[in-house]
């Protein structure tokens, strides 16, 4: 597979703010996302969870179905009655085509917290790693076997938010598990989200592509700002308008074959959607010619 561009319809409705692109239909969002040039979308909240009733939303628009954010909580059960709640969603992605699975463990995650510090969110101990990484591996291997990666998603506010978080999931979990290398949360977390596809390139299978505002970032860390906190004050923004050098990161992905997948959760009332999906897609585009051709 090359490299396909898709849009995550964060940009337009924010799934943990919900109030933040409320008043935007679902039709808007796809419209939008075609008439910029992308071609498959992820799912949010707003999209239907029914196959049919999906695939015919995206049908008019032209647009594949890429993936869909699953909530583990395998911090707190085993990987059996993961994959029994699992099931629904990886049925829907399996029926629209869809080739990796975005998975994130939220046990005692703030990010959907207006009110928490991310300085409140879980970790794991140095002894739980081990079964923690079984457990995901064991996943992993499961919806493997039915057609669809798994790829861990790194995110601020949960068990998986550093630069060492992501290193020891990538030494505790086999080669059937998947990396999502979003560059947002990286930078976000203090990371280098360049050092990271160098060290992890052969485990990272889908890409978030979204920028981050250093001197918003650096206030929200400084103050000990809850997640969500930090969206409204615009930590993120799209590739080409913030600090994170994308080209680095790219250089370092040779061999990368996938969705680069286009996020930026604002506010739309101050970052209109259209706007800045267009402004994310032109720099992608123009990125992605330079450095993976």
């Amino acid at each position: 597979m090359s490299i396909r561009l898709g849009a995550n319809p964060i940009i337009w409705s924010n799934d943990d703010l919900r109030e933040l692109g409320a008043e935007t239909s679902l039709e808007t969002c796809l419209a939008q996302a075609r008439e910029v040039g992308f071609e498959g979308m992820e799912l949010g909240h707003k999209f239907p969870r029914e196959p049919a009733a999906l695939a015919a939303v995206l049908a008019p628009f032209g647009l594949k179905c890429v993936s869909g954010w699953y909530s583990a909580r395998l911090r707190e059960r085993d990987a059996r009655a993961e994959l029994a709640q699992l099931r629904p969603h990886l049925e829907l992605l399996k029926a629209l085509g869809s080739e990796v699975l975005v998975f994130a463990d939220v046990s005692g995650a703030v990010h959907g917290d207006l009110a928490r510090a991310l300085s409140a969110r879980p970790r794991l101990e140095p002894g739980e790693w081990r079964e923690f990484g079984r457990r995901v591996t064991e996943v992993a291997a499961a919806t493997a076997g039915e057609g669809v990666r798994l790829v861990y998603h790194h995110h601020m506010g949960t068990l998986v938010q550093s630069e060492a978080d992501i290193d020891a999931l990538m030494e505790a979990t086999g080669e059937a598990a998947g990396l999502l290398l979003d560059t947002g949360h990286a930078a976000f977390a203090g990371a280098d989200p360049s050092a990271l596809a160098r060290r992890h390139g052969a485990r990272i299978a889908h890409f978030h592509a979204k920028d981050v505002r250093a001197e918003v970032r650096e206030r929200a860390v400084r103050e000990d700002w809850s997640f969500l906190r930090a969206v409204l004050a615009g930590v993120f923004t799209v590739p080409g308008d913030g600090s994170v050098d994308f080209a680095r990161v790219f250089t370092a992905l040779p061999g990368y074959r996938g969705w680069v997948v286009l996020e930026a959760e604002q506010d739309p009332r101050r970052a209109d959607p259209l706007t800045y999906a267009t402004l994310g897609y032109r720099n992608l585009r123009k990125l992605l010619a330079e450095t993976l051709p």
